[in-house]
């Protein structure tokens, strides 16, 4: 069975099925539909099958041209998971958020497995991408895809191959950016190599599926902690008066021993702001207390009080409040230059100005309507920046640096600016860092 499965995705024979169709599912899907492969993806959003059959994309950085082309060249978008028997290989690519409590949760890794159990049959690959804690793989959905009776490593084979998509970054892409993949048996592991050798340029294999999935969680870890200490160090920085962009830019010129960080309003993205909990929820059942992780987590979380402070502090030297002050938000993706609004710390620094009285607009050349969310609302569209317009606003936040903006009409047409990204160097009156 092993060798018949690898010789058939070697030969792009296999049809593939990609469960979830968002920022990890959908180009892993154009990658496989470009070298030939025959892709079915799975989604339980009605809207995106429609748009794809349509041959329209809904993230920015995808354009619609390459999804016309995937279709045409054998790709098939549904929400029919009795599909999922059509496919030799099945690559999970779907959310795992915290719960209220900041716990895992793994509704729908878990539901999507027990849907895939349904049509299991002997020759399948099923390989996890979504980011969780180690154990996940063994412990969630191999007891649920072997109450088929088929048995893991000779009739199906498991494997962990964690996603490591960058949304808007153009330098590194799905093809070219290493595969870590762990499987839960040797012959796992060969399957999975061959599942991703065609499409990606370099696959990095590992023990186990828990070595991958901590390997995921440590990538995101290093970044949440280190942006955290850099948090930190603006903060006081601030209080002593020093430009912290500015001392990282000297840092930066050491040609060994420092990576830049930069500090900002706090994290956000599918992954910075969730990955550490799931790592620290993990440790306690081994009775450890990741004391470093959390303390990173606390201070990136407490950046927008700290930014909103720095809106009191302004608004106060203007003889206002930010109760009925009218405050423009520039930015709401979570990063530049995508439209990508998961855990941006920008929208909890909208509800946390709200809460105090702000009426409170956005300006996101990449987000022209307020999205629907799980946790937060706003009927709310893009304002489009000119001097008229800004002179609507008591204060402007910079909370996210998108290149589209035009920083000198933003200076020239504001009355206040908090810059929580360093994009100002200059000292004028008007612009407080944050």
């Amino acid at each position: 069975m092993k060798k018949k499965l690898i010789d058939r995705l070697l030969r792009k024979d296999a049809v593939i099925g990609i469960v979830g169709l968002g920022y990890v599912g959908l180009p892993l899907v154009i990658r496989y539909a470009e070298v030939g492969y025959k892709v079915i993806g799975f989604d339980i959003d009605d809207r995106k099958i429609e748009k794809l059959n349509k041959y329209e994309s809904y993230i920015e950085h995808i354009s619609s041209e390459s999804v016309s082309t995937s279709i045409k060249s054998g790709f098939e978008p549904t929400s029919d998971f009795s599909r999922i028997s059509d496919a030799d290989a099945i690559i999970l690519c779907v959310p795992t958020p915290l719960n209220k409590y900041r716990e895992p949760d793994l509704s729908y890794v878990i539901e999507t497995t027990e849907k895939c159990s349904e049509y299991l049959r002997k020759g399948h690959v099923i390989s996890l991408e979504s980011t969780t804690y180690p154990g996940t793989t063994d412990e969630e959905l191999l007891p649920r895809l072997s109450k088929s009776g088929l048995k893991v490593g000779e009739d199906f084979f498991l494997i962990y191959s964690p996603e490591r998509e960058d949304p808007g970054n153009i330098d590194y892409t799905t093809q070219t950016i290493p595969k870590v993949c762990g499987g839960h048996t040797k012959s796992c592991l060969e399957v999975g190599i061959a599942l991703y050798r065609s499409v990606i340029d370099r696959v990095v294999p590992v023990s186990s599926t828990r070595a991958a999935e901590l390997t995921k969680l440590l990538e995101n870890i290093h970044r949440a902690v280190n942006i955290g200490l850099v948090n930190e160090m603006k903060i006081v920085a601030d209080k002593m008066g020093i430009d912290i962009h500015e001392v990282i830019d000297a840092a930066a010129t050491k040609p060994f021993g420092f990576v830049a960080y930069k500090p900002g309003p706090g994290i956000g993205g599918h992954c910075i702001p969730i990955d550490p909990f799931y790592f620290t929820w993990k440790a306690r059942e081994f009775g450890v207390h990741t004391r470093f992780i959390e303390l990173a987590g606390e201070i990136n979380n407490s950046m927008p009080s700290f930014v909103v402070k720095k809106v009191a502090q302004g608004l106060n030297e203007k003889k206002q409040t930010i109760n009925g002050a009218k405050i423009l938000i520039l930015g709401i993706a979570y990063k530049k230059n995508v439209d990508d609004v998961r855990e941006s710390p920008s929208i909890v620094l909208m509800e946390k100005l709200r809460n105090r009285g702000a009426i409170v607009s956005y300006s996101d050349p990449h987000v022209p309507i307020f999205p629907e969310m799980r946790s937060h609302e706003f009927d709310l569209k893009n304002t489009t920046i000119s001097l008229d317009t800004l002179a609507n606003f008591d204060c402007v936040v910079l909370a996210t640096d998108h290149d589209g903006f035009d920083y000198e009409v933003i200076k020239n047409g504001s009355r206040l600016i908090i810059d929580t990204r360093g994009k100002y160097r200059s000292n004028e009156s008007h612009i407080i860092k944050a």
